[in-house]
């Protein structure tokens, strides 16, 4: 795991403390290809600190969530999943019957926050999303 990510580095210039576990769950998070779930970050990090409890990671979690380190989705499958804000925003498609996810880029949701601003001065934090509904495939 290497720890030389964007999470760590914005952590220390706020002035936190960069404990092993910090750095190893910013890792974690930074090297996932997709979204990470709390509990596969907890069992990268007790492989090597397995006195750490899931509390610390959760707590962590929430830490970055805070500061916009990282962004929490529900994808449906009864837990959150973290993805660092730096490799960028996008939104999900999640088939409620196939279970298929398909990435959508941030644009196409750029409309509705404008006219959500617009017609009902809402303010819509539009950065991750997950929207459910049928694929092509099981619609068909």
């Amino acid at each position: 795991m290497s720890y030389s990510g964007d999470i760590v580095k914005k952590l220390a210039e706020q002035g936190y403390r960069m404990t092993p576990q910090r750095m190893m769950i910013a890792s974690a998070i930074e090297a996932s290809d997709g979204h990470i779930s709390a509990e596969e970050i907890y069992a990268q990090v007790i492989i090597k600190y397995p006195q750490v409890n899931i509390s610390t990671v959760y707590r962590t979690l929430e830490l970055l969530k805070q500061l916009g380190l990282v962004t929490d989705t529900d994808l449906g499958e009864g837990r959150v999943r973290y993805h660092p804000v730096g490799k960028g925003h996008h939104h999900h498609l999640v088939c409620q019957e196939c279970g298929g996810i398909t990435d959508l880029d941030e644009i196409v949701l750029s409309p509705l926050k404008t006219i959500l601003l617009r017609q009902y001065g809402f303010s819509a934090d539009l950065r991750h999303l997950a929207i459910f509904g049928r694929c092509k495939k099981c619609s068909q």
